[in-house]
């Protein structure tokens, strides 16, 4: 680690993304406070256009600063979206000075823009590390899990309403099974009533037959005891029917 004398303001510190410049003392908006430098790279040579390291700093279309050298102090400097500092490039002179451009507390790590094209190709890929984008990256885990939170408790209070939701057709449910129970019971004391009314009809009928085979016999017994039979249909007693021809002897009647 190079040696970086007392009367300059700054030190170098570890930061979040390894290494980094800090400063020791006050230093004020538009301060000059370091230079960066390095080989000197012409972009239309071969040579150096094929040198290839994240420590180039392009002055213009020819002219690249090499700062990969360990004296180059400046180089410690981290990025940042909200910087501190800024570069301050002289294309004549082809130098490059880090300015601040607000006021630096003594402690406060010194950073300033890299630039988008450095930006795309080496820490969108791996993604920022400066405290503003840091920041932000809390501030969307906080609110990403303000928001699963909210979808939890709301998923909780949908799980509660749904056993009520299902009582309802449970209900209507048992309310068709007694109704199938009163229709089957109706069915039922219909089909009793038809029975009896059956039974009642056969009941009827077998009396009918047996008083018919009654009278049946009856008539037979009454043909083979030479009785005769009334005007209801009904044998009359032998005795009765024998008992005029007596009385006509006697005298009642007609005479001989």
């Amino acid at each position: 680690m190079p040696v970086i004398s007392s009367n300059k303001p700054y030190r170098i510190g570890r930061s979040k993304t390894g290494l980094g410049l800090f400063a020791t003392q006050p230093i004020k908006k538009g301060t000059k406070i370091i230079r960066y430098f390095g080989p000197m790279l012409d972009c239309r040579k071969k040579k150096d256009d094929a040198i290839e390291n994240k420590y180039l700093f392009a002055i213009n279309g020819r002219w690249t600063i090499d700062g990969s050298v360990r004296k180059n102090i400046a180089r410690y400097i981290n990025h940042s979206c909200r910087p501190n500092a800024e570069s301050d490039v002289n294309t004549r002179k082809r130098t490059v000075f880090i300015r601040a451009i607000k006021n630096i507390a003594p402690g406060d790590e010194i950073n300033y823009d890299y630039g988008t094209d450095y930006f795309k190709e080496y820490l969108k890929p791996i993604g920022c590390k400066c405290d503003s984008c840091e920041k932000k990256r809390t501030k969307l885990r906080v609110e990403a899990r303000a928001v699963k939170a909210k979808d939890k408790k709301k998923a909780a209070k949908t799980k509660s309403a749904k056993p009520a939701t299902k009582g309802k057709p449970a209900k209507a449910k048992t309310a068709g099974k007694a109704a199938t129970k009163t229709s089957e019971t109706k069915t039922s004391k219909k089909s009793s009533k038809t029975k009896s009314a059956k039974a009642s009809k056969t009941a009827s009928a077998a009396k009918s037959a047996r008083t018919s085979s009654r009278r049946t016999a009856d008539y037979a017994r009454a043909a083979s005891s030479g009785a005769r039979l009334g005007p209801n249909l009904g044998p009359r007693a032998a005795g009765a029917a024998r008992a005029t021809p007596a009385a006509s002897k006697s005298g009642g009647g007609f005479g001989a």
